[in-house]
């Protein structure tokens, strides 16, 4: 699965990312990249939530679960939007703590590790992201947003770092406000992160494209002449659909159940992310002339 094998990747770079910069951060006398480093940690365990939520997702449905366990993967993201509001203000607050606090000035070769960390993020980010929306993933979006924001702290850590370093005695706090800054963007994609996630927890319906998209596959199907109304919940990685078509009343019940069975076939295969169709069948009543 794409989704699982996006959330591997993510997880062995953020390792080695945070090691990379953690290690970077202590001996060049730099808080904004020791703040990246937490931020990048954050990330390992995120994708590791990630990762277990599409698993957990991907189980058939069983008597204890009927409808399924796609709510994990969405429950997954928004716990890794929590994780990266966290974790922006655990960053703030060391931040001001250091900003009050002398220290040396950074090491200039700190510029040169945040450039590698930032092309590295930027990358994963769009291929995550590019991975997420091609299935449909509120989690591995997320997860893609996480990296993005790790590249946009390691941007600022670099403009802070460079002030300091051209800036020299005196300037030494420009890295510890270049991490302030960034805990701001952090916290910022956590709460737009969080958005999407609440709304699939609370059946909040999909894009117009799609519904659209449902709605013209059940009134191509021969025999139906309207849609009364229509349901359609996101899921996990799927669609859930409720639909009420109105048909001829003349039709027997037989013909009926044999009509509905046509539009949940046609749904599916005009919308292959629709994991389920529920037709209810309604008798035409033709609108009235004024």
């Amino acid at each position: 699965m794409r989704g699982k094998r996006a959330a591997r990747v993510g997880l062995l770079t953020n390792a080695l990312l945070a090691v990379f910069k953690l290690v970077a951060g202590v001996i060049g006398n730099s808080y904004a990249l020791i703040a990246d480093a937490i931020e990048s940690s954050a990330d390992v365990v995120s994708s590791t939530i990630v990762l277990g939520g599409l698993h957990v997702a991907s189980r058939e449905p069983d008597e204890h679960y009927p409808f399924g366990y796609g709510r994990a993967e969405t429950l997954a993201g928004a716990v890794v939007a929590l994780m990266l509001l966290g974790a922006g203000t655990a960053i703030a607050i060391q931040a001001v703590r250091e900003i009050r606090t002398p220290h040396h000035t950074p090491a200039w070769w700190t510029l040169v590790v945040l450039v590698v960390v930032m092309t590295v993020k930027t990358v994963l980010s769009r291929r995550v992201a590019a991975v997420g929306v091609e299935i449909g993933s509120t989690a591995v979006q997320t997860d893609a947003w996480h990296h993005f924001s790790d590249a946009l702290t390691s941007a600022a850590a670099f403009v802070g770092i460079l002030i300091a370093v051209i800036g020299g005695p005196g300037w030494e706090s420009a890295d510890d406000w270049a991490a302030l800054a960034a805990s701001g963007v952090i916290g910022f994609n956590a709460i737009v992160l969080l958005r999407p996630a609440i709304a699939d927890l609370m059946d909040r319906s999909p894009d117009m494209s799609v519904l659209e998209s449902i709605r013209v596959a059940a009134a191509a199907v021969p025999g139906v002449l309207a849609i009364e109304k229509m349901a359609v919940r996101h899921v996990g990685l799927s669609y859930r659909v409720i639909i009420h078509v109105q048909a001829d009343p003349q039709i027997t019940l037989r013909e009926a159940h044999s009509l509905g069975g046509v539009v949940t076939r046609a749904i599916h295969n005009h919308v292959e992310q629709v994991q389920s169709v529920v037709v209810h069948m309604e008798p035409y009543d033709a609108p009235r002339s004024s």
